[in-house]
């Protein structure tokens, strides 16, 4: 048994001795046929990209999706690390982890807690310049799946997004970037943006290629704005399941504690991305439809039209009532070993 099997063996055996997570009973049907899903992160400079990995893995695990690829926006040296914990930990090591290999924003976690995740879990990649291009995978993966199949969930910059759009046809297809994404593609879910007007990290950062991302986008684009996770508060019963060597619950253990304005909980932006791209926003949101207008300094703008190629959600469900659903995925075990 290879090393990291074994130690993913282990810590399969003491989640399912401490019995710790009961989310498994708020996801019990099961979709015919799995959602092809690619999730996009940047996955250091906060920490809800955490949980939303973790929501992820609970919905892989219910049969609702099936995990693609999980992306890195960013190209700071512990992003495809972190990243490749979290997938090992629920029993998929061999998910493709991209990253950008050209321009692009490099920043970490203030909090550290990426450096503390790398030295106690298993993980392959040892840093994120060892990960492939993140365009070339994108391009790989998007050719060998059906037509109008797969969902994209980004959460972090738009960075391989933007590439992706301005890719030329390669050895993986003979199609452009626009027109993979157009063929392949049924809708990019993103956490970015403020509604109905201001600006947002995962915009700014990269504003160009937000820019180029969002304009040239051929398909469905729906955003969970700023406003939405700013309101949704998770982590501190997280951080009180009685289980050990949990990773997601160490990050927000680690990180909680380092901000004043995380006593009541993390905001949990990225999770609702994750959510609402899986099962639908109907239950949970409202929405606007219209048009999503980036600006060079990182802005957002708004112009409402009920044919817009694009939508933002509004609150719907009572917001203590979402985050409690939100937080009981965070806390999702996997307990079949893979």
């Amino acid at each position: 048994m290879k090393a990291k099997n074994l130690q993913m063996f282990v810590l399969g055996i003491v989640v399912l001795m401490a019995g710790c997570g009961d989310s498994q009973k708020n996801i019990t049907e099961k979709p015919d046929t799995p959602i092809p899903v690619i999730f996009d992160t940047d996955c250091g400079p906060d920490y809800d990209d955490v949980g939303a990995l973790a929501i992820l893995h609970a919905f892989a695990d219910s049969g609702y999706i099936n995990i693609l690829a999980t992306m890195a926006s960013n190209k700071h040296e512990l992003v495809a690390p972190s990243i490749d914990v979290i997938n090992t930990y629920f029993g998929r090591p061999d998910i493709p982890i991209g990253a950008p290999k050209s321009d692009g924003v490099n920043i970490g976690a203030s909090q550290k807690w990426p450096d503390s995740l790398i030295a106690k879990y298993p993980h392959d990649l040892m840093s994120t310049g060892e990960a492939p291009d993140a365009v070339k995978l994108y391009r790989k993966i998007l050719s060998e799946q059906e037509d109008t199949s797969v969902t994209i969930i980004s959460v972090g910059f738009l960075t391989n997004l933007g590439n992706l759009i301005m890719s030329e046809p390669d050895e993986q297809c003979p199609l452009s970037g626009k027109e993979l994404v157009e063929q392949k593609v049924r809708k990019w879910v993103c956490m970015g943006g403020k509604f109905p007007e201001g600006m947002e990290f995962n915009v700014f950062m990269d504003s160009l290629k937000s820019i180029t991302a969002i304009e040239q986008w051929p398909t469905e684009i729906l955003f969970s704005g700023f406003e939405i996770g700013e309101q949704i508060k998770t982590g501190l019963r997280l951080i009180e399941m009685p289980c050990e060597n949990n990773p997601v619950k160490d990050v927000f253990a680690i990180s909680i504690q380092q901000s004043e304005d995380d006593k009541n909980g993390r905001m949990s932006w990225d999770q609702t991305a994750v959510l609402i791209a899986v099962k639908g926003y109907e239950k949970y949101f409202d929405i606007n439809t219209g048009r999503f207008i980036a600006f060079e300094d990182g802005h957002n703008e708004w112009k409402d039209s009920e044919n817009g190629p694009h939508a933002y959600v509004v609150n719907k469900m009572p917001v203590p009532q979402i985050t409690k659903l939100i937080e009981d995925l965070m806390m999702h075990e996997s307990i079949v070993l893979k």
